[in-house]
């Protein structure tokens, strides 16, 4: 890994502005969502070339100026805007913040479903219990109640937890589906997602998923609608009750995105229940977004973010891993990793793993 969090040569008055920045960062957030939602950051994108006023952007926005006024100052600081000659104009910052897909996901995801949680933060990391989701509901693990958080929360968090895995998937399918793989344990499949491309990639494979009663649901109706029922099935199961087996005679067992919703101690018993599942012929595939194999900072800053996630309102207990986490709670379960392979997607590590 190419980036250095081991030296501290800002100067001091960098140093000081950035603590500033942390300061007033979830005030600074909101303006930058409302200058997003707003419409402001649009209609100057459709004039970038010429700029506007914030007299023009109030009259065809329909918007005070007041309100207008503050928010483009604080898009100067947060350097999403620029004006020259009292008009304004997009950065690429405030570029990417309009329009890539991924700033987007990240931003509604934080917004949606963390914002509010997050002021028990502390209190999470006192106790190792998710303390915001009491904002949502009386539930231990917000998987238990992902089927009934509000519905903007739920696309914000569904779109979160597609936007990676989505991106990886094409390339992924030819590895995981080879040719004498005839059956599939999509282990925590959520809405059904992976399980149906899988359906798609391969004609004779079959499909069960392994996930909460009320889960099962939304992945029922996702397969029924795309016309695979016939070849994928749902195995109920609460995964963190380790005295339940997973079903055996799988060629393939298939983890995206799941063991990183764990503590390790969990970690550990679903990664021996996979062993026990498997025959010697078996594959156990992982997939994850590890923070140390990352190429780009911005992808490693994401990640650290998204522990405290985990952290406040999943369930208090699990992260993003380091990869050497993985590795050695896959090595103490009886697996050895046959194959890697790295930069899958966006930023996904996927780790073929078979019996000792």
């Amino acid at each position: 890994m190419s980036l250095n969090y081991g030296s501290d040569n800002k100067s001091a008055l960098q140093a000081k502005f950035d603590a500033q920045k942390i300061a007033f960062a979830p005030i600074m957030f909101q303006a930058a969502k409302s200058l997003r939602d707003l419409g402001i950051l649009e209609i100057i994108k459709k004039h970038n070339k010429d700029g506007l006023t914030k007299e023009s952007i109030s009259k065809d926005l329909d918007l005070p100026l007041y309100g207008v006024k503050v928010l483009l100052e604080a898009g100067l600081s947060l350097e999403i805007v620029m004006v020259d000659n009292d008009k304004f104009h997009l950065t690429k910052t405030g570029w990417h913040l309009l329009c890539d897909e991924l700033t987007r996901v990240n931003m509604d995801f934080t917004n949606d479903v963390n914002y509010l949680g997050f002021f028990n933060l502390t209190d999470s990391i006192k106790t190792a219990r998710p303390s915001g989701l009491k904002i949502f509901g009386d539930w231990e693990t917000i998987y238990e109640g992902l089927s009934e958080l509000p519905i903007d929360v739920q696309k914000s968090w569904f779109a979160f937890d597609h936007f990676y895995s989505d991106y990886a998937f094409p390339e992924i399918l030819p590895i995981v589906l080879e040719s004498d793989v005839k059956f599939v344990l999509d282990v925590g499949g959520n809405t059904g997602k992976f399980a149906i491309k899988c359906a798609e990639h391969k004609e004779d494979v079959k499909i069960s998923i392994l996930d909460l009663p009320g889960q099962l649901e939304k992945a029922y109706l996702n397969i029924q609608n795309n016309g695979f029922s016939d070849r994928i099935s749902g195995y109920p199961i609460n995964l963190l009750d380790h005295s339940k087996p997973f079903p055996n005679g799988a060629d393939v067992i298939w983890m995206s995105q799941f063991l990183d919703c764990f503590s390790q101690a969990d970690i550990m018993e679903l990664l021996k229940r996979s062993k026990e599942a498997m025959s010697d012929a078996s594959s156990l595939f992982i997939m994850e977004t590890y923070w140390d194999k990352q190429k780009f900072e911005a992808s490693t800053y994401s990640l650290h973010a998204t522990s405290l996630y985990f952290t406040s309102m999943a369930n208090g207990c699990s992260q993003m891993y380091h990869s050497e986490d993985m590795l050695n709670l896959i090595d103490n379960s009886g697996l050895y990793v046959e194959k890697s392979y790295d930069n899958i997607g966006i930023s996904h590590t996927l780790y073929k793993c078979k019996k000792k």
